[in-house]
């Protein structure tokens, strides 16, 4: 595993030299390895029904860009950058339309709606989720939902390994008090502040994401 990571920058570096010079595969090949990371940078700060437009946008304004990376080594990091960004601007642009709320509320009814209780599960530990602290959600979101393992995460980032282990050690302790306060009468909603109830529920319940 750790041999893995430290030959993928130089697959990077390959990767955007040649899409530099216009090869779509190469592109396309940065898209397949980079997409669920994305998704999922973007599934912890827009609703849910805008995630994959938002997904295609951050590729399109990220390919007339690449002369513009210095270290070619460092794509996933840069790419991680524009998707915050382009997660700001959607907020933005939402705002000078409509007035929005700090409250995750809208967020959890853009949820894609289901019928069946899993689904309903699944939405509500997502909402969940979303109400973590930033940092947390985003690296809780690329492992319980994109799949993602720690090792990877940590080199498609940018982040060290040490603080992906961090945040997903503590994002996952605040989830699991916020679902026992839940599952003992609702007291703790998505958006208030983590109870003081620790028991752990017996898995994540959220739908993990084919890979590209």
């Amino acid at each position: 595993m750790t041999s893995s990571s430290a030959r993928e920058p130089a697959d990077d570096s390959s990767l955007v030299q040649a899409a530099r010079e216009g090869d779509r595969a190469a592109f396309g090949g940065l898209y397949a390895r980079y997409a669920r990371m994305v998704h999922g940078i973007l599934l912890a700060r827009v609703p849910a029904n805008d995630v994959d437009d938002l997904v295609q946008d951050v590729f399109l304004r990220a390919m007339p860009r690449l002369c513009d990376l210095r270290d070619v080594a460092r794509f996933g990091p840069w790419l991680a950058a524009i998707t915050r960004n382009r997660a700001n601007d959607y907020h933005r642009q939402t705002r000078s339309v409509a007035s929005v709320t700090d409250s995750l509320s809208e967020d959890e009814e853009e949820l894609p709606s289901s019928n069946t209780a899993p689904d309903t599960e699944a939405a509500m530990i997502l909402a969940f989720v979303r109400a973590l602290p930033e940092t947390y959600r985003e690296t809780l979101i690329l492992r319980l939902v994109e799949g993602m393992t720690g090792p990877e995460i940590a080199a498609r980032t940018g982040l060290t390994p040490g603080s992906v282990r961090v945040n997903l050690h503590r994002g996952m302790q605040q989830l699991r008090e916020k679902l026992a306060n839940a599952a003992l009468g609702g007291m703790d909603q998505p958006g208030s502040r983590t109870g003081r109830h620790s028991a752990a529920p017996g898995s994540s319940g959220l739908p993990r994401r084919n890979e590209p």
